[in-house]
């Protein structure tokens, strides 16, 4: 049994109640206690069948018209509660529809938030990839146009003769570039990699793919030095270069 109730039983307001002895407002939480649980619905009529009982036993002459005048009454409780039962229905309905808007329109936020938060981070990732474009494309534009940047020709070894490359290294910016402008064609089962070493550290560039913009410029990691080469490998790349497939070097 539910707590409230359990305090409900506890109290006189039911015996109050059937004896007309409460106010107008715990008159309303009484019978809306009867029409909502059926203990207090139970218990209600138990003790009007102990009081009803109690009353035949001490019961005396009745005076004249006083039965027409409890019919009547009872009559007017009967209309009364039919009133308050459909009240009551009415009510439960409208809050049982309130839930369930209140229910749908919380979850449509909700749903409406998930969806603001992806938004906004596809957002944030589309800023930070234009930033790293732009200053990609910045840096580019200082390789191709500063005086002090060197050029370098790059051709391929007899593995890829007509490889064709040029590289732009920048030794005031430390910036490096290279634009590889030919690549000759592999089996389907194989690719060209990159591969740089600088500092000592092998740097893998990833597999360079046949460019449909022949102007096209790929980034290289700059320091004194350093050492840039391309190979010949599996399809999708290989995890360090393959030396003996070498096609062309590249000393910047």
């Amino acid at each position: 049994m539910k707590e409230k109730i359990r305090i409900f039983l506890d109290s006189d307001l039911l015996e109050k109640y059937l004896m007309g002895d409460t106010s107008t407002e715990e008159s309303l939480q009484v019978e809306r206690y009867i029409a909502m649980y059926p203990e207090v619905r139970k218990t209600y009529t138990e003790l009007q069948e102990n009081l009803e009982a109690f009353a035949k036993m001490h019961a005396r002459k009745t005076p004249e018209g006083l039965k027409e005048t409890i019919l009547a009454r009872i009559r007017n409780e009967r209309i009364g509660r039919r009133r308050f039962y459909r009240y009551a229905v009415a009510a439960s309905i409208v809050a049982m529809i309130f839930a369930g808007s209140s229910y749908f329109f919380w979850n449509q936020n909700l749903d409406l938030q998930e969806k603001n938060t992806l938004v906004t981070n596809k957002i944030k990732t589309l800023e930070e990839d234009m930033k790293v474009q732009l200053e990609d494309l910045r840096n580019q534009y200082i390789v191709l146009n500063n005086p002090n940047t060197k050029k370098y020709s790059i051709n391929g070894n007899k593995k890829a003769r007509e490889l064709k490359a040029m590289a732009y290294v920048n030794p005031v910016k430390k910036l490096s570039y290279i634009n590889v402008s030919n690549l000759p064609d592999l089996p389907e089962d194989q690719c060209y990699q990159m591969w740089a070493e600088v500092n000592g550290e092998l740097v893998n560039l990833g597999v360079i793919k046949q460019f449909g913009d022949k102007e096209r410029l790929m980034a290289l990691p700059y320091g004194e030095d350093a050492i840039g080469y391309i190979t010949i490998e599996p399809q999708g790349g290989n995890q360090s270069p393959t030396v003996q497939n070498i096609v062309a070097n590249i000393d910047y």
